[in-house]
């Protein structure tokens, strides 16, 4: 089992060819007035959350809130906003489902974006905008909060909602089934041949096969590990391109997603693998009986830690691109200059050519890493030979 050590010529090459077709990172999905909650207060704390919970005056501070909120899921989607007059336009609300003494079903429009509250069979909830989640209130729209923690005590409803990251997933999705569908039967029509779009996709099917899934796993067992295998490669490769053009979605940097990713190849992983795995992992040969005793947890906690590796290495990198390509757009407002404003644009433009590469380089890391867990399941074994001599 080997990593394939050619350099990613056609991943960068094939980067380099959607350029034009994908723009620079510009958020649209929250206005910088996100830290206003207009919903009314408990007398206890509306004096003292006056300050605190006003909508940012300064440049920085709505710099910051904006990028805070660029990186958050949100319950309605539109393209931009105007902050002075508190619009939004084409706006798209989606559809709110809580589990709250039965299933409550309605549209995310009755929040008019966090500030109203909305009705549902005699139970009212509000949209809170500091953390994006939905709790029960009065009528009024009252929220109580923790005088330790600051957070809202309210009760929260099970939600089951339509966000934006979950559309963006179904989008995805509904996507990767037309082009692999279209992929297909191109092949079949034309023995084995593709033609028009599934041009594009072809060289990377291949180089998943052939530099990924038979160098790590085995020409014997790769088969049945690469329709998932492709699946999340063009899985995170689609959301994160997704993710830097101004729809301004951030489904790769969301932490329940890459946890949900990361645990199908942990499962995958461990459900698959042969007795020779689990000797290596419970009673490893050729050690010691003392020093199995002591490296078998070792080996175990090794098994669980293998998928917080993949889920935190995804996150960070998508998470910590997105924040600090916001950040650097944010300078542009801040300099109020053309000499600053021109060294942000150019240094955001850069830095969105870079985050093209990255969007590739992590779907191919994710991808090979689940490729090598996946072999080290289905390792044979090879100690008899090496006993006899």
């Amino acid at each position: 089992m080997v990593i394939s050590k050619k350099p990613l010529q056609f991943i960068l090459a094939f980067a380099m060819a959607l350029m034009p077709f994908v723009t620079s990172a510009n958020p649209t999905n929250d206005s910088t007035k996100v830290e206003a909650h207009t919903a009314p207060k408990t007398a206890e704390v509306a004096h003292e959350e006056e300050h605190a919970h006003a909508a940012p005056t300064d440049i920085k501070s709505q710099v910051k809130a904006f990028t805070k909120h660029h990186v958050l899921d949100a319950h309605d989607f539109y393209l931009f906003s105007d902050n002075k007059e508190g619009k939004h336009y084409g706006s798209f609300p989606l559809p709110v489902i809580l589990w709250d003494n039965g299933f409550q079903i309605f549209s995310s429009s009755k929040f008019h974006h966090g500030e109203s509250v909305a009705e549902s069979n005699g139970n009212f909830y509000v949209l809170n905008h500091h953390d994006g989640k939905i709790y029960k209130t009065d009528e009024k729209g009252t929220i109580h909060e923790d005088e330790k923690t600051g957070h809202p005590s309210n009760v929260r409803p099970i939600d089951f909602s339509i966000t934006k990251n979950v559309l963006f997933i179904f989008i995805t999705a509904i996507l990767m089934l037309f082009v692999f569908i279209r992929l297909a039967k191109s092949y079949a029509k034309n023995g084995g041949i593709a033609t028009g779009a599934a041009r594009i996709f072809e060289p990377l099917v291949v180089y998943i096969r052939d530099e990924i899934a038979i160098p790590n796993i085995g020409e014997k067992n790769y088969k049945k590990y690469m329709s998932y295998l492709l699946t999340i490669f063009f899985f995170i490769l689609f959301l994160n391109i997704f993710g830097l053009t101004p729809l301004g979605v951030n489904v790769t940097g969301n932490l329940t997603i890459t946890f949900s990713l990361a645990i199908l190849t942990f499962l995958i992983t461990n459900l698959t693998a042969n007795r020779n795995y689990w000797g290596h992992i419970f009673w490893m040969p050729g050690v010691p009986k003392l020093m199995r005793l002591v490296l078998a947890p070792i080996e175990l906690l090794g098994v669980i830690i293998k998928p917080f590796s993949l889920m935190i290495r995804l996150y960070a990198n998508i998470f910590a691109g997105h924040i600090v390509l916001m950040s650097i757009i944010g300078l542009m407002f801040i300099f109020k200059s053309w000499i600053g404003s021109t060294l942000s644009f150019g240094l955001s433009f850069v830095l969105s050519i870079l985050e093209i590469l990255v969007a590739f380089l992590q779907a191919y890391i994710f991808t090979m890493l689940s490729a090598l867990y996946f072999g080290s399941a289905n390792e044979e074994h090879h100690h008899e030979g090496a006993e006899h001599h």
